[in-house]
């Protein structure tokens, strides 16, 4: 096997360079984990026309994978729930389903854990097992437990963990539940986006714990990285403290509207002059309050037969939708449905804009077990509460 010492020093330099490498524990971490032994037995590489092609560690030169392995981004290692780079030659096309998040990603994130010597951590989503390692390193391996709701994933995770020599705790199962027998914990992280936070880490989180996750809704886009502390009463709180972005957790995935879309719309209750540009959610902060405003909420692009812009925001358990269509700089919104899906996003984006377009780290949110509420300020429609019944 190819000795990567030098490729995992340069990666430690660059994330050090990067700002998100800040303590010499971290570092010695990466330094001393071989993201390689992570990827196996292959990764999906993007080419053109959206396709993949199928890399493995066997097939390719031990150049060629250290440069893949050690490069600065994420690595997809199974599309579509089932296939992997060993079982396929060809290029394929699919929706990737685990992969290896991006190293700054990886390290800024274990780094705003702030873990202590003699912490216990739950990390949610082990995927290839790579943080996982670093986390073994940094805390020992009995103190790291992590949770993956795919079997197969699981099991290759496991492997390369043990190649790596740690025999940590692995479980397979579903990630949302926490692992209550290895509970309470110091931290918790999560490397896959949840529509909220389970109570469930709360409960197996001591006071003064630390959570972190991906948060604000089912979209690629438009979610943040919330970090909470739980407090003595069961209750926790906390901010988002930037930007982040992981593929769902499986159980919360939603399947895109497709369709005849013209059926869904047929039936508006209203139709007005949107006063604010629909085409604004394709940007980070719109995305995250429309789903703060509209949970449930999907934005949908599509084109008409003469080419025409059309966008939407359906709602399909609550069978409402907004439909877009544009005259110039102009928009009209036609709405549908018990709610008014527009109505509430528009008045979430205005208040936004009037308080000075704020930044997603001004987001605070305060969980108990019946509700999260989010808030920006003291602007009363800067204001979500949603119950978890």
């Amino acid at each position: 096997m190819t000795d990567t010492a030098p490729e995992r020093r340069a990666l430690a330099d660059r994330l050090e360079k990067a700002g998100v490498l800040k303590t010499p524990q971290w570092r010695a971490a990466v330094e001393a984990v071989p993201r390689e032994l992570f990827l196996h037995p292959g990764v999906f590489l993007t080419v053109d026309g959206g396709r993949w092609r199928p890399v493995t560690a066997v097939g390719a030169g031990p150049a060629e994978w250290a440069q893949i392995a050690y490069s600065d981004q994420s690595l997809t290692t199974q599309l579509d729930g089932y296939l992997t780079a060993d079982r396929t030659t060809d290029l394929v096309a699919g929706s990737p389903t685990s992969s290896s998040t991006t190293p700054v990603t990886v390290v800024d994130m274990i780094e705003h854990l702030d873990v202590e010597d003699g912490h216990r951590v739950l990390e949610i989503g082990t995927g290839t097992g790579y943080s996982c390692a670093l986390m073994c390193h940094r805390l020992g391996e009995d103190n790291v437990t992590t949770v993956e709701v795919d079997p197969a994933v699981a099991a290759r995770a496991d492997a390369a963990l043990e190649t790596a020599g740690f025999s940590t705790w692995t479980v397979t199962g579903d990630g949302l539940l926490g692992h209550p027998r290895r509970a309470p914990y110091d931290r918790v992280i999560s490397t896959c986006a949840v529509r909220r936070i389970p109570y469930t880490w709360i409960r197996q989180t001591r006071p003064g714990g630390t959570i972190l996750a991906t948060v604000g809704g089912a979209w690629s886009y438009g979610t943040g990285l919330a970090k909470v502390t739980v407090g003595m009463d069961g209750t926790a709180e906390g901010r988002i403290i930037g930007r982040s972005s992981f593929m769902q957790a499986r159980s919360q995935a939603v399947m895109p509207v497709t369709g005849d879309l013209s059926a869904r719309t047929a039936y508006a209750d209203s139709v007005r002059e949107a006063k604010v540009a629909p085409s604004i959610l394709e940007e980070w902060m719109p995305a995250f309050l429309a789903q703060l405003a509209a949970p449930g909420a999907q934005f949908v692009r599509a084109t008409t037969s003469d080419g025409a812009q059309l966008l939407y925001v359906f709602d399909p358990e609550r069978e409402c939708f907004a439909e877009f269509t544009s005259d110039g700089d102009n928009w009209t919104v036609r709405q549908g449905g018990p709610v008014a899906l527009w109505d509430d996003i528009e008045q979430a984006l205005t208040a936004w804009q009037d308080a000075g377009s704020p930044d997603i780290t001004a987001v605070q949110l305060h969980i108990t077990a019946k509700a999260h509420t989010y808030w920006m300020g003291d602007t009363p429609a800067l204001r979500w509460q949603h119950p978890l019944a």
